[in-house]
């Protein structure tokens, strides 16, 4: 089959909140009254992003969920994307189960697939595939990573730590209880983008990013595009699971990335409306630090129970700065 062939059998599907969806030379998109569009790209590559013999609906839904998770943190509502796929063959068994992962995210979080493009990759190169999210934020409502305030709250969202558990197991690096070894590995294959929670705290919170990197990583890019310094609490962070040495929990937790939580500052006087949001959610909000008007001091430091600080060298994956995470 040729390639609009392949496209038009795997991921041309009902695009309700589109005015023009994919078959044409682009999409046609209308804005609703008051509402700025948020635009994100993520790529993910085999051996940098995931593992090569990851499941191709697991790589479907990842695909679109951690881009969907650059909107959560934006505060913004989700509603169409892009997709390009690189590949090197047209493997049909592979694409429907693609398309299957992809579109299963795409329902449960109310996107239209409204465009993409999909090519041979060259020879000796890596599968990739890549995402364009578009979603929509009421006018100056969106939350911004140079909004943090002094005295804020530093909060994480969710399970932090658990993906990047997964994948040390996966790479041999580290062997989990079998219960233990599957939530982790779920949570590194099937991220869950917090949409919902982004939107709850449009009016409650000063900033927010996506936990992507490495939490010491992403709230350092809050605390710099603030011009301040952040504090993060050792003895407030969100507990190790049993079964894992504690120093490779922490620095899961810390390090790891993939996790697609949210990390957001608040003012201490929406402890109570954040605490609701998580009775709501039933999802674990965890207040651990502090954002401080101190530019003499790194962006990110790690904080004990007594107040002193703890050396922390591994702040985070940087793509041009390590080896590939995945290979």
């Amino acid at each position: 089959m040729n390639e609009f062939d392949l496209i038009a059998r795997h991921f041309q599907r009902p695009t309700p909140q589109t005015l023009l969806g994919p078959g044409d030379d682009s999409a046609l998109i209308e804005v609703a009254p008051g509402m700025e569009l948020a635009v994100s790209s993520d790529m993910l590559v085999a051996g940098v992003h995931f593992l090569p013999d990851t499941e191709p609906r697991d790589l479907g839904w990842k695909t679109l969920a951690v881009n969907l998770s650059d909107l959560a943190a934006m505060g913004a509502r989700a509603r169409w994307a892009l997709l390009a796929l690189s590949l090197p063959v047209a493997d049909e068994a592979w694409l429907a189960a693609f398309s299957a992962g992809f579109f299963s995210c795409a329902q449960q979080f109310q996107v239209d697939l409204a465009g993409g493009d999909m090519s041979r990759m060259t020879r000796g190169g890596a599968l990739s595939l890549c995402a364009t999210v578009i979603g929509e934020v009421p006018t100056g409502q969106a939350l911004r990573r140079d909004g943090a305030q002094a005295g804020d709250d530093v909060w994480l969202s969710g399970y932090p730590g658990l993906a990047a558990l997964g994948l040390k197991h996966l790479q041999g690096k580290t062997v989990l209880p079998d219960a233990l070894c599957r939530l982790c590995v779920h949570r590194l294959q099937a991220p869950v983008p917090r949409l919902l929670l982004g939107q709850l705290l449009r009016p409650l919170a000063h900033a927010a990013i996506d936990v992507s990197d490495g939490l010491m990583a992403d709230v350092a890019h809050i605390a710099k595009k603030s011009r301040l310094a952040a504090r993060i609490f050792l003895h407030r962070l969100p507990r190790p699971p049993q079964g894992v040495e504690r120093a490779l929990a922490l620095e899961s937790l810390l390090s790891g990335g993939d996790d697609y939580e949210l990390a957001f500052t608040a003012g201490a006087q929406q402890r109570p409306a954040i605490a609701q949001i998580a009775a709501q959610l039933d999802l674990p909000l965890w207040r651990i630090g502090q954002m401080k008007a101190d530019a003499t001091t790194p962006a990110v430091q790690l904080i004990d129970s007594e107040g002193k600080i703890v050396p922390w060298e591994k702040q985070g994956y940087d793509h041009f700065l390590a080896l590939p995470s995945f290979s």
